[in-house]
């Protein structure tokens, strides 16, 4: 008896699931899938059927896994995971990463082998993305290469900027997209201090280095380093953080905060904590919203304020 369209689609969840990672323990996926685990034996069958690989494994609960194979059957993808592709597959195009007809060329790829229906909202899944100006292309060779030493816990040796410089000798901890740019978190051991590279500018040497113990990142976190190095400082946190009343409601000051904080004080006034390099930086940013200032702290805030306005007279003297 062929499968109903409904355990089409679970058994379709169930190799999703058996893909996301290595063991899966039985209860878990009946759990997941909301069925008994007589089904979710009878559903691991039928993908058995359908020549995938799942082999089942002793334990206190017994569970699944998904060997990997070259005669693995095509991937299939459920609604969610062919719009999450498309989507990927069009940003792809504004990463910085220099794929992008590679990532066209995939697009139609998984498109022809699609059912009709999911074809359907792949296509009307139409993304424009706009690169920043700031985007610098990477050789998608460098980002794999630094990605397998990161996995392999390799140091690595590359010339940065220009190749008349002696190479750099560096442990890497992670490779990050943010800006239009692809950054490397390292351990720089010439300079004993953690840095990040921007992967456009490196050339590597080979072979790598010896392997090594991964350190501990500054901040605890990846987001608390990088947020750190935008900001100038160890803990993530803005050198200078001032505080004003504006002279307006909550709502149109909320969208252009960025990272700031907005508190509600009435209809048409509301607190604004934010933070920049330095309290001019700070002062300026709270210029932009072009109302009045009805409360300041701390005071060298209030002292950047005068300064701004200092200099913005002499401009119309």
């Amino acid at each position: 008896m062929p499968p109903t369209s409904g355990t089409s689609s679970r058994l379709l969840t169930l190799l999703s699931l058996l893909q996301a990672r290595r063991d899966w323990p039985g209860a878990t996926l009946a759990e997941r899938l909301g069925v008994t685990g007589r089904t979710v034996r009878r559903d691991v069958d039928r993908l058995r059927e359908l020549g995938y690989p799942v082999q089942a494994f002793k334990g206190p609960d017994g569970g699944y896994r998904l060997d990997a194979g070259a005669d693995l059957p095509p991937l299939l993808f459920d609604d969610e995971q062919a719009v999450a592709l498309a989507v990927a597959l069009q940003l792809a195009t504004a990463s910085g990463a220099r794929i992008n007809e590679a990532a066209a060329r995939a697009l139609t790829t998984v498109r022809q082998v699609m059912p009709a229906r999911l074809r359907h909202r792949v296509d009307a899944v139409q993304v424009t993305p706009l690169a920043s100006s700031s985007t610098a292309e990477v050789d998608p060779a460098v980002l794999v290469a630094l990605t397998a030493a990161v996995r392999a816990r390799e140091v690595v040796r590359f010339g940065y900027a220009d190749d008349r410089s002696p190479p750099r000798r560096a442990e890497p901890h992670h490779l990050v997209a943010r800006g239009g740019r692809w950054y490397l978190v390292a351990f720089d051991l010439d300079r004993a201090d953690w840095r990040t590279f921007r992967c456009d500018r490196i050339t590597l040497r080979t072979p790598n280095g010896p392997r090594f113990t991964p350190r501990e990142l500054p901040g605890g976190d990846l987001g608390t380093f990088m947020d750190g190095v935008v900001r100038g400082s160890s803990d993530g946190a803005w050198p200078c953080t001032g505080t004003v009343e504006l002279g307006l409601p909550a709502a149109r000051v909320v969208p252009f905060a960025a990272d700031g904080v907005v508190e509600a004080l009435g209809p048409d006034r509301c607190r604004l904590t934010l933070g920049a390099w330095s309290w001019v930086g700070v002062a300026a940013a709270v210029a932009r919203y072009d109302t009045d200032v009805l409360a300041v702290s701390p005071p060298a805030l209030a002292d950047a304020f005068r300064t701004l306005s200092e200099r913005f007279a002499r401009v119309g003297a």
